[in-house]
């Protein structure tokens, strides 16, 4: 078996990956002449770490990533801070594995140069597909330049606007949320004394809140900002905004807010679009991962987790023995189905939690926090999700 990923992101490289270790052929193509990342923080959770893990780059991830000492929510105007959740040490006890924050092009290299050590023929840039023909036996693939290549499976890790999922399932029902997000880096030299570098924030207000990490040890702090608001609708990490125009959207918030938004290097601005789960991924040899399947708002940080979960069960499910492309495929998807859709609906159903009128009087803002965000409702929210474990997860049959 062969198999042909189109994409060459987090969660292409991480399939590639995957597969490669179990022993299966494997190209990517990815369509931009060199492999990049924007400048921007993600975070790996546990249940992303885990598989990380077992790809064979424990040391790798530690090396590179940040682990941060934990969470602080703090109220939009007046900063009032509390604890929301304990990580480092207490992450690897309670779920197994760490919680680490990664400058995305660091992880996304990291992921790159495991592919190209294991495989180093595996990867095409400059390869843009333009069509897919399915055949009994193989698939092909057609190219924007004219080349042409042949896979017995062809798994599209191409992004939320998958044209391989527009191919397979018709044109997209993409709906905006009516919120948008500002994404930026901030260097640790320019942040004020009063903003932890060790840990993560979240700051939650009536119409907008905003999440914080560090990233490359405490050297840069992540920023990002989610407003209630209509007149952006540009689904792309890479269009530029303003600091001017950012620092207006939070306009009355605590002045280390405005602080941090006055020292971005470089604020980005994307509409926040939300798509309903998908029901089928597969088509015979062809199926779906990432983004491309599931997307996702950042609510709950799950966006690269699960394209990497994702990534280590398709392995599983292609190196069963016996089983056909097909079978494998649809083993697959129903494997991580069910999974992947409340993981969408849970961060869609988040937004209530983190904007919400009664935060703007500090009288009812202290009671939506502690009704909200209170121990048992925290684990309720997030075990499910650190907890999970795609290296032995029951694999339904495919056929």
């Amino acid at each position: 078996m062969r198999v042909a990923i189109v994409g060459g992101g987090i969660g292409g490289l991480a399939a590639a990956l995957a597969l490669i270790r179990r022993g299966i052929p494997v190209d990517v193509y990815e369509q931009a002449q060199e492999l990049t990342e924007v400048g921007a923080g993600v975070q790996i959770t546990p249940n992303g770490a885990r598989v990380l893990q077992a790809l064979g780059l424990s040391a790798e991830i530690d090396r590179v990533g940040t682990r941060t000492r934990g969470k602080r929510i703090h109220l939009w105007n007046t900063g009032e801070t509390r604890e929301f959740m304990q990580l480092g040490d207490a992450a690897v006890e309670r779920y197994g594995a760490p919680y680490l924050t990664f400058h995305r092009a660091d992880l996304h290299d990291l992921l790159r140069q495991a592919v190209v050590q294991a495989a180093p023929e595996v990867l095409h840039l400059g390869r843009k597909c333009v069509d897919l023909v399915a055949r009994s036996d193989s698939v092909d693939i057609r190219f924007a330049d004219g080349s042409t290549a042949t896979a017995d499976v062809v798994v599209g890790a191409d992004g939320v606007h998958s044209p391989i999922r527009q191919q397979l399932f018709g044109a997209d029902r993409a709906e905006f949320t009516g919120c948008i997000a500002w994404r930026g880096l901030i260097p640790a030299e320019r942040l004020p004394q009063s903003i932890d570098r060790a840990g993560g924030g979240m700051w939650l207000g009536p119409v907008a809140h905003i999440v914080t990490y560090p990233v490359r040890k405490g050297a840069l702090l992540n920023f990002i900002g989610m407003v209630d608001r209509d007149d952006w609708r540009v689904e792309s990490w890479n269009a530029q905004g303003t600091v001017e125009e950012c620092l207006r959207d939070f306009q009355g918030w605590h002045a280390d807010v405005r602080q941090m938004v006055e020292a971005i290097l470089i604020p980005y601005k994307w509409a926040l679009i939300v798509r309903q789960p998908l029901e089928r991924w597969s088509v015979g040899r062809v199926t779906l991962l990432g983004d491309a399947c599931h997307s996702t708002l950042p609510f709950l940080s799950q966006g690269a987790n699960m394209a990497i979960e994702d990534a280590f069960v398709l392995a599983r499910c292609l190196s069963q023995p016996g089983a056909s492309p097909e079978a494998a495929l649809l083993s697959y998807e129903r494997a991580r189905r069910e999974r992947t859709s409340r993981i969408v609906r849970s961060s869609a159903e988040q937004v209530g939690r983190v904007h919400a009128p009664q935060l703007a009087d500090p009288a009812t803002a202290v009671a939506h926090i502690d009704r909200e965000w209170e121990r048992g409702k925290i684990d309720d929210r997030y075990d499910w999700i650190y907890g999970y474990d795609a290296i032995r997860v029951d694999l339904p049959a495919g056929d």
